[in-house]
Formats: C-alpha cells, structure tokens, sequence
C-alpha cells in the first residue's frame, strides 16, 4: 500500500460526518483509501451521495463504489437515533431506524461478499451502540443496535471458513453532531450521562476511530464475533462477561 493508486479501499456508510469521518481519516493514515457514501459528501473526496435508508438508492451506491474493483473492508456505520418514550414511539421512526441502523448494513455485506470470498479475506465492522443494552428513550435504536450485534455474531459464524471477520463497536456517549441533537449539553440529562462515565469525560469520534481501525487490521484476524464497547468504562456491571 506505498501508492495510493494501489492502496486497499474500505467502504464506509456515514463517512461524512462524525465517527465515520473519523474512521474515514484513520483509514487514510493506516494508508487505506476510503469510499463514504452518505447523504452530504460535498466534502468529502470521491464520495458517494445517496439515502441508506432507500434501498434502491443503496444498491446503485454500492455498484458505483464496486465498479472500481472489490472491497475487502466495511465500515457499517451510517445509523440514526430516534428518541421517544416508548409509547410515542411512532412506526415510521422505527422504520427509519431499521433502515439505517440494521438493514443498510445487511444489503452493504452483501453487496461485498462476493469480493471479500474471492480474496479468501474480509474485514466487517459494524457500528452498534451501548444502547443496545438499554437505555430509556431508545425504543427503535437500541432494537435496531441489538439486532445489529445479532446479525454481527451470525456473519461471524457463517463467514470465518473463508478469512472474513465481523465485530462490532459499541460507543457509549460520542461527541458527535448526532449526539449534541440527542443530548443537547447544557441539559441535566447530558450532564448526568457525563457524570455517570467512569473516566468522567464523553468520548470523542477518534476514540471510536481507534477501535475500527484495530479491527480493520489483516492482524485482527482471530477476533470474530465480539463486540467492544468504547464507552469509557459504563458498561462495567451492566454488559455480561
């Protein structure tokens, strides 16, 4: 990977902004050349536009960013979060959540599959949430996280025999642009999740960052199946061992 024009691609949803455009710039140092596809990629090099949460709009996406050759390596990170009491819980937020938190991610492994089979090799990283352990006001996204963990575990099972691992990350609070709208900072509750963070900080998108880029690694080869919470320490007591 010494010549750019030679560098492995890794394929990221959500790579505009955030956790994903941290895991984009990691990815650049660890000399990968990333491909983001996201709703706004006006600034970011050779991005690719187009809402996850359609599925035709996903697929001619994926075909554009596979028309350069296979793609060994996903990020599945483009997701949202659609807070509400459980009974206000609408159906088209759950809808949306499972869209982009959890069906986004199946259509993107599938679409790299065959590629990641032909190499004998695949990195899969999906983007889940401590939340999925519960969390009050998450109803849609810690169903939708959970399932991801699930799916995460199964492609483990079913894709190991042909070199291809999947894990999943499991951030606690991130100071993201989606975060701050969820949980704006001067509010109690934003305070009170601070407060609750063992190293008494929330964490930033290169924390998370950090993680992918350790599971993206050909020397990551034996971690399959596993979820890693960066949360700072809040799953202590409440994840199981």
């Amino acid at each position: 990977m010494t010549s750019s024009s030679h560098r492995e691609r890794v394929l990221i949803t959500g790579g505009g902004a955030g956790i994903g455009a941290a895991s984009a710039e990691r990815c650049r140092a660890d000399g990968y050349e990333p491909v983001v596809i996201d709703r706004v990629v006006d600034h970011v090099p050779g991005g690719i536009q187009a809402d996850l949460s359609n599925p035709a709009e996903t697929a001619r996406a994926l075909e554009q960013a596979l028309a350069g050759g296979p793609i060994t390596r996903l990020v599945n990170n483009v997701g949202v979060v659609v807070p509400a009491q459980a009974q206000e819980q609408t159906l088209e937020q759950f809808d949306l959540a499972y869209a982009l938190n959890l069906r986004c991610s199946l259509q993107c492994m599938q679409a790299l599959l065959p590629g990641m089979q032909a190499a004998g090799f695949g990195r899969i990283v999906n983007m889940s949430s401590r939340a999925a352990l519960g969390k009050d006001l998450r109803t849609a996204y810690a169903a939708t996280k959970a399932g991801l963990i699930g799916m995460t575990r199964v492609w483990a099972l079913e894709l190991g025999r042909f070199g291809i691992t999947a894990n999943a990350i499991g951030p606690g609070p991130i100071r993201t642009e989606l975060f701050d709208k969820a949980n704006p900072p001067d509010a109690p509750r934003t305070q009170a999740i601070i407060n609750a963070v063992p190293v008494k900080r929330v964490g930033t998108p290169d924390d998370v960052a950090h993680a992918v880029s350790y599971l993206l690694d050909a020397r990551s080869g034996f971690v399959t199946g596993q979820v890693m919470y960066v949360c700072g320490g809040m799953t202590v007591g409440v994840a199981g061992v």
